[in-house]
């Protein structure tokens, strides 16, 4: 529930910051790495905490950050749904106050945009609304940065910052539609009961009213609030459309007041010290007293939740990196030295690795062992964006995926925020799907075709050009990024959208165009469902059917690669041997060049390790920053200027 404030603005809202270093005052960088994180603290904060421990949430303490939620949402006078997960999505709690909503509405608050995509979508259960809030603030969060929903509001939006016309669109444009409900890469309530990553309902949430829960430092979960008047007034599921007002959120005030300062996270890694294209991101817009305790027995229920919770009463967490997490310390010789860590299948054993490499049609073990090596080498030596302190390692997720899409391995750093394991994989299989023959084909089947004049208008946009979706062109998810923006060339208002954009006149955050589009029925339709069909005795391998797309008219061997949804930040590429396409490579962490660079060199590394004539792009097609629409060209690779801590080098990635 919103109470908005027209205000003037606030300078702490938006900072400019003075990075002092004028080749990156003048780079169009989104992300940029040259200053790394921002913001220093004259009272010495505590930096550098070790990324494991024994921290989890006890149920005293899930009952406790309820309890004050509940006294907050009534000395508010407001009815308020309130769910708590743990690091890896694990839902711990879901309470009900009385008479509060059991519906949400989806809304941007934008007139053109309603009753398209997902906005004006209602109804919502309310329940499902705020476990979404609860695990983005889980899943955006680490030892080195605390982001909040608000955080992800300012990040998924048109423009850089929200209400600054004509900024780049947000850094992490697109990452709303990961985590999705059906992801093949993220584990339903059906499977091991503990292991994560888990499932969002609604994916990332950019609605103000989530935060991560600190232990000492460690994220040890996250807390999501909906509020209401009364159950007759839905709750409203939304965003922040405007960075330059000041926004008293109700639902952002419950949330924060729930936690104690022992559950707070420490000031000094919030996102408001933390800088992206010279600006600092917001955390939140309140900070509240802690709340008092409320009678839970008296407010409400705790609740069961169809796919998410099975039972009503709340249950501990898990210790983030103990096998019940799925998260665990790499133990492949070939990692030894390198901070990783992998998923896996049992929480009885730390050697069940999920996705170990393994050769896949035209790639070699070795070769896929060695792109992950070579990845995390070069994020180790990488100064991190949103991350502080200054000069740390770039902390990432990486994976390669075969031609069908099937993951072939994925290693990440020990502290990567965790909602970068789902979006490594859709990256990947972003770059590899746009880059192949069968790309407008495919795009035109799903869902029998409904989604034809998107891929026809992308593959007609490169005027005076041969069409490019038939693998005659090398897409990055920067390129494809480049496309789905709501103006072309981003930030350039008054041009017509790119051919995957919704207009600007219907555009909204839950009305992005084709990524959203190829994915809603199937987000839709699994809202709720507890279980999904599995193969064999592999619960963790659903049946082919079962992808984030309509895949009827899609080939059984490319089913795969729509099998978590798409997307549309940079950080992903192809893999070539020659002009043939034998995979692709995905990374996600801390920025987007960052993700970009440790991607690239991972392939062109792994290739030199080995004697491989793999590439992160083709011999002799065309690659995407060759295709131009009016003059203006895509962009292929962006690696940071002088990314490294340990030199001075500066252009690292060779052209393709």
């Amino acid at each position: 529930m919103r109470t908005r404030t027209q205000a003037a603005p606030s300078s702490t809202k938006l900072k400019r910051i003075a990075l002092g270093v004028a080749a990156c005052l003048a780079a169009p960088l989104i992300l940029v790495s040259c200053g790394g994180g921002g913001g220093g603290s004259a009272t010495a904060p505590n930096f550098n905490v070790a990324p494991l421990g024994t921290q989890s949430l006890s149920i005293a303490e899930v009952n406790d950050i309820v309890a004050r939620a509940v006294q907050a949402s009534i000395s508010r006078g407001v009815q308020s749904t309130i769910a708590v997960t743990d690091r890896v999505g694990n839902v711990l709690a879901v309470y009900r106050m009385n008479n509060s909503s059991p519906n949400v509405t989806i809304t941007s608050g934008l007139p053109g945009a309603n009753g398209n995509g997902l906005d004006g979508f209602n109804p919502v259960p309310s329940e499902l609304a705020a476990i979404a809030k609860a695990i983005t603030g889980a899943y955006l969060s680490s030892t080195g940065n605390a982001f909040s929903t608000r955080t992800a509001s300012q990040i998924v939006q048109e423009f850089f910052q929200p209400g600054e016309t004509g900024q780049p669109s947000g850094p992490l444009y697109g990452v709303q539609f990961s985590q999705l409900p059906c992801s093949d890469l993220n584990v339903w309530l059906s499977q091991n009961a503990t292991i994560g990553p888990k499932r969002s309902p609604l994916g990332l949430s950019a609605d103000p009213g989530g935060f991560p829960i600190y232990q000492e430092g460690r994220v040890v979960g996250g807390i999501g609030v909906i509020s209401s008047v009364n159950a007759g007034t839905n709750g409203i599921y939304g965003l922040d459309r405007d960075i330059l007002t000041n926004e008293t959120d109700l639902d952002e005030e419950i949330a924060f007041a729930a936690l104690s300062n022992a559950f707070r996270a420490p000031e000094q890694i919030r996102a408001n010290r933390i800088t992206a294209n010279a600006q600092t991101f917001q955390f939140s817009n309140t900070t509240p007293a802690v709340a008092g305790l409320a009678d839970l027995v008296a407010s409400g229920n705790f609740v069961a939740v169809a796919g998410y919770k099975s039972v009503a009463n709340p249950i501990a967490g898990t210790a983030y990196g103990a096998t019940q997490s799925g998260y665990v310390a790499t133990t492949a010789p070939a990692f030894n030295g390198l901070n990783t860590f992998t998923l896996i299948t049992d929480p009885a054993n730390n050697t069940a690795v999920r996705f170990p490499p393994t050769a896949g049609t035209n790639l070699t073990q070795a070769e896929v062992q060695n792109i992950l090596v070579e990845g995390m080498k070069t994020a180790n030596r990488a100064r991190a964006q949103i991350r502080v302190p200054l000069g740390s390692p770039a902390e990432v997720t990486v994976s390669v995926v075969d031609i069908d899409g099937d993951i072939l391995g994925l290693i990440r750093s020990s502290d990567a925020p965790i909602f970068g394991t789902d979006v490594s994989v859709q990256k990947a299989r972003s770059a590899l799907t746009f880059s192949s023959n069968e790309a407008l084909t495919d795009f035109t089947a799903i869902d029998a075709g409904a989604h034809a004049a998107f891929a026809n208008a992308m593959n007609t946009f490169f005027q005076q050009q041969p069409a490019v979706l038939n693998g005659s062109a090398a897409f990055s998810a920067r390129a494809i990024g480049n496309v789905h923006r709501p103006y072309f060339p981003d930030a350039e208002v008054g041009q017509a959208e790119g051919p995957l954009s919704s207009p600007i006149a219907s555009w909204s955050p839950f009305n992005v165009g084709f990524q959203l589009n190829i994915v809603a029925n199937k987000v839709l339709s699994t809202l709720g469902s507890p279980v999904r069909t599995v193969v064999g005795l592999n619960q963790f391998a659903p049946a082919a059917s079962q992808t984030c797309v309509d895949d009827a008219n899609i080939p059984a061997g490319r089913q795969s690669r729509f099998a978590n949804g798409m997307q549309i930040f940079p950080g992903g590429f192809p893999i070539y041997k020659g002009n043939t396409l034998v995979g692709a490579v995905g990374v996600s962490g801390d920025g987007v060049d960052q993700d970009d660079m440790v991607g690239y060199l991972g392939v062109i590394n792994g290739a030199n390790a080995v004697g491989s004539a793999m590439r992160p792009f083709p011999a002799s097609l065309r690659t995407a920053d060759e295709l131009s629409n009016s003059g203006e060209f895509l962009k292929y690779a962006q690696c940071p200027q002088t990314p490294f801590n340990d030199s001075n080098e500066q252009n690292v990635c060779p052209a393709p």
